[in-house]
């Protein structure tokens, strides 16, 4: 059995990466665009106008009653627009990116998007409290404060913003565009579908269209917000990794400085609470004189010469004999 699979798929060669899209003009533009395009559907419904009437108009012409041969595949076609299956759909996808690029910026992207969405489109359905066409109670009345929570469509905003992050984080220019059309006809069809089945006014997608380009397309503002959080995350696993190792000791060099231990009367390398090791460069330099005096309960001076391999050091005498030899024979002047 191999065990060595996801080594060589980690050790598989990265897509090329771009850069993260930025603010640029044409963005801006976009993007204010589509702020006063929400901006107006929210003022139109506020004021119970043309909106408000089209949207009855939908309601009571059931779509779902004119091509009920549609109504099963749409039943599960709906579910592309359910926060819980596209977003774990997605982050399983995301997460493997991840993995693969060593990079954190897929996951944390998509957990910034969502939260936007939550917050956003959430004030909003609270704020307004508008009832959905299966609760309403007044022909042609916006149903607005009512305790409602449908207004805009979260089936169609988080199509946008889930299956857009997809573009939004692709590799290749290639790739952007083909998952920016597919994420472009997936949202459509989601909101379309919400109208079909009439758990949605018209007016609801339109808002919730807008609503999830809005996110998309702000998304370049806080990705220095993204980039500080994938480096913090990065510096807190190297903390955790990192704690409780021990401290790999520095390697000396030859010729250089050594730390050595002096020895202690108990015969022990260095006391439990005593001064700091004396390095060998010290005494070389003339310091040892210092460490002896700072140290005096712990070092005893040696009067015994001292001994190198080679022998002693005091040059031999000739008169003198060897200890435990016999004295050579002196010669004896005269005849």
């Amino acid at each position: 059995m191999r065990t060595d699979i996801f080594a060589r798929l980690d050790r598989e060669p990265e897509p090329p990466k771009i850069e993260p899209p930025r603010m640029s003009r044409h963005r801006i533009a976009l993007f204010g665009g589509t702020l006063a395009f929400y901006l107006a559907i929210v003022i139109a419904v506020l004021a119970s106008s043309w909106l408000v009437t089209l949207d009855w108009k939908v309601m009571l012409f059931r779509p779902y009653q004119q091509w009920p041969e549609i109504h099963a595949f749409l039943d599960y076609y709906i579910v592309l627009g359910q926060r819980g299956p596209t977003a774990t759909m997605v982050a399983c996808w995301l997460g493997w990116r991840s993995w693969r690029q060593h990079t954190l910026r897929p996951l944390i992207t998509l957990g910034v998007a969502l939260l936007l969405l939550n917050v956003t489109v959430g004030a909003v359905k609270i704020g307004l409290g508008r009832l959905g066409p299966h609760y309403a109670t007044q022909i042609g009345s916006a149903e607005l404060f009512a305790g409602g929570d449908i207004f805009p469509s979260g089936h169609t905003a988080n199509a946008v913003v889930t299956w857009g992050i997809l573009a939004y984080l692709a590799t290749t220019p290639r790739a952007r565009r083909y998952l920016s059309a597919m994420s472009a006809i997936v949202s459509l069809g989601v909101g379309l579908t919400t109208v079909y089945l009439g758990t949605h006014w018209l007016s609801d997608v339109l808002l919730g269209w807008a609503a999830g380009l809005l996110i998309m397309l702000g998304l370049p503002w806080v990705e220095p917000l993204i980039t500080r959080a994938e480096a913090w995350i990065f510096a807190q696993r190297e903390n955790l990794r990192g704690f409780g190792r021990p401290v790999p000791s520095v390697p000396v060099a030859a010729g250089g400085p050594r730390t050595v231990l002096l020895p202690q009367p108990d015969g022990g390398d260095a006391p439990a609470h005593g001064p700091a090791p004396v390095p060998v460069a010290a005494a070389a330099t003339g310091t040892r004189s210092r460490a002896h005096a700072s140290h005096p309960a712990h070092v005893v001076r040696s009067e015994r010469t001292p001994v190198t391999p080679a022998g002693s050091r005091r040059p031999p005498h000739a008169d003198r004999a060897p200890r435990g030899g016999t004295s050579p024979a002196r010669p004896v002047a005269g005849g």
